[in-house]
């Protein structure tokens, strides 16, 4: 239960500070730590392929992806600009969603919600939570469409990052290169 707990306030932690981190690649390492910590999470599960998919997926592919998105959208020459505050207008839909969030939680554990689709037992066998069989099952029945529409949303947002970072239109001329012409070329991005 204490590893439980302290697996649960490094999560709350890591997750807090990938919300208020002012650099983003400081909140792609808060990320990383949640990641890590809900790996770990489903190992004291006995879960060990969510725990394995948690780390090559999400930590391997998906942060990568959050990387090269940053750097496409830091590639500019100027910096960006400050835009207005807009968190003051988003603490009631933040705090109505929060206990609507505890509500659901507080009935799940009432048993009013959770019904266990799973039994205990030895990892791997079918029927036990985190085995392979069980995996498949519900992201490919049940899951399949929210599996879908997540690969479609991170396909639009690579195209967006694309589209926002290139400079370059087809129909004309390319500024980049008049640019560099005339005052040479940016300087790299990291050295």
């Amino acid at each position: 239960m204490i590893g439980f707990v302290l697996l649960a306030l490094a999560m709350i932690a890591s997750a807090l500070f990938t919300v208020t981190a002012k650099k983003p690649v400081y909140s792609v390492v808060g990320l990383l730590a949640n990641f890590i910590a809900l790996a770990i999470t489903y190992l004291t599960l006995h879960a060990e392929f969510l725990a394995v998919m948690q780390i090559v997926v999400y930590s391997g592919a998906i942060l990568i992806l959050f990387v090269f998105v940053i750097a496409l959208l830091s590639s500019g020459t100027k910096p960006f600009e400050a835009g207005p505050n807009r968190m003051p207008r988003a603490l009631l839909p933040a705090a109505l969603f929060g206990l609507v969030g505890l509500a659901a939680v507080a009935a799940a554990v009432g048993g009013t919600i959770f019904v266990p689709a799973t039994i205990p037992g030895a990892t791997g066998e079918a029927g036990v939570f985190g085995s392979v069989a069980d995996f498949g099952t519900a992201l490919f029945t049940r899951n399949l469409l929210p599996f879908e529409v997540t690969a479609f949303v991170l396909m639009v947002a690579i195209v967006g990052v694309v589209l926002l970072a290139a400079d370059e239109s087809p129909l004309r001329a390319p500024k980049r290169a008049q640019r560099e012409s005339i005052t040479g070329p940016r300087e790299p991005i990291a050295r």
